[in-house]
């Protein structure tokens, strides 16, 4: 069996005891249904993403929720897996993906409502981390020890291949202008410029994982990972500028609120809030030291977020201070 102490180092950290003690039960329990629990929103929550007007959040035991009211009030869906999902895409309202350990890929046509699985291979003892997809047709799952996945037909069919030779675990993937970006680790992020047929490494000056990529103006982005460690570039990648975070804590989620301000958080309750673009950060605390996996905007300008606390939304003034 692999090392999966290694594996999760890089996913949550403050849940590694978490996630091996949770292992067992998912490889065994991976073609069951979810259980619809009363306290599935207080559950680990590792992704979140918007689909039009509503909010889907994923996490542990196959757990699914949906919100249509701003993240008020959410429920919980029937999902045909037990095991602990890590992501989650939609193209548009009625269509969406999400993946998670024993390599799990479910698909939705109708909103969440329902849920098929396409894909899994408990045996491979390798979790997927992320997907994104390009249209409705063409996507892609990545995971551990550079595990990547691409679809062209919807979900029906995944081939698998490697884009380096490097075997490093693949964090986090997005579309940033015209180029797809991936967050790995070992101080290396990828980008291709051509749909994912192709992809260059970058090498900002750090050696460990990162788990994040935020997008910002222009070629703008910033990468964002292990013990505190945040990047801002200007050239898509080309080159990098270290920030100054003053926090050794994992950064897990960032977030560009509508009034331009960009939050990064992460473990023990850090918020770094910049007002100029990302070219400098605050560190603020949340009291309660939450653990952060996503965070999102809601269209009453409200914050929402998931992580080791289940789901919270916040106002804005509740949770980030004003300079």
């Amino acid at each position: 069996m692999k090392n999966y102490l290694s594996q999760y180092s890089f996913k949550l950290i403050i849940f590694l005891i978490f996630f091996v003690s949770c292992y067992s039960v998912s490889c065994a329990t991976g073609d069951e249904n979810s259980v619809i629990a009363p306290l599935a929103t207080h559950s680990l929550l590792l992704d979140m993403k918007r689909a039009e007007s509503a909010l889907i959040a994923v996490g542990e035991r196959g757990h699914i929720l949906i919100s249509e009211d701003n993240g008020n009030s959410w429920q919980q869906q029937q999902v045909p897996t037990r095991t602990t999902l890590t992501g989650v895409y939609f193209t548009d309202r009625l269509h969406g993906f999400a993946v998670g350990h024993d390599q799990v890929i479910l698909r939705t046509r109708n909103g969440g409502v329902s849920w098929e699985l396409l894909y899994e291979d408990i045996e491979a003892e390798t979790p997927l981390l992320d997907l994104y997809f390009l249209d409705q047709q063409h996507g892609f799952a990545i995971g551990a020890y550079g595990l990547f996945l691409e679809t062209f037909d919807a979900g029906n069919s995944w081939s698998k291949r490697f884009i380096s030779e490097d075997d490093l675990h693949l964090n986090k993937i997005l579309k940033i202008g015209n180029s797809l970006f991936i967050a790995a680790e070992a101080g290396l992020a990828y980008r291709s410029d051509d749909d994912g047929e192709n992809w260059i490494s970058l090498t900002p000056d750090y050696n460990g994982s990162f788990f994040g990529i935020l997008p910002m103006t222009g070629e703008r982005l910033l990468l964002y990972g292990l013990r505190g460690h945040l990047f801002r570039s200007e050239d898509a990648g080309e080159t990098w500028e270290q920030i100054e975070t003053v926090t050794e804590a994992s950064l897990t989620a960032g977030l560009r609120l509508n009034d331009g301000r960009i939050v990064i958080a992460g473990m023990a309750g850090v918020l770094l809030v910049s007002d100029d673009d990302g070219q400098s950060f605050e560190l603020q605390q949340d009291p309660e030291r939450r653990g952060y996996s996503s965070l999102l905007q809601s269209a009453d300008g409200a914050i929402v977020a998931v992580g080791d606390f289940g789901v919270a939304r916040f106002s804005q003034t509740s949770l980030l201070s004003d300079k």
